[in-house]
């Protein structure tokens, strides 16, 4: 299962959905289906902005568990 942590962070660098979706260029209610996992892709420009806005690495966004993988919310 893929795990996104873009809530930790937001918090660790103090930035809000507002201003993060306003530095990255994408509207809140994208970054908002991001932040909660609910999003099915992400574009690597995407992914790029992110990472340099709140200066991290992909890694510190995306995580890999192993288990049991959701599709809208149900384990399959």
């Amino acid at each position: 299962m893929i795990i996104i942590n873009l809530d930790v962070m937001m918090a660790k660098r103090k930035m809000s959905l507002g201003e993060l979706s306003e530095r990255v260029n994408i509207t809140q209610a994208n970054m908002s289906i991001l932040k909660t996992g609910k999003a099915k892709a992400i574009r690597f420009s995407t992914l790029d902005a992110i990472c340099r806005v709140l200066e991290c690495q992909p890694g510190d966004i995306i995580e890999y568990r192993p288990g049991e993988m959701e599709v809208d919310g149900e384990e399959i």
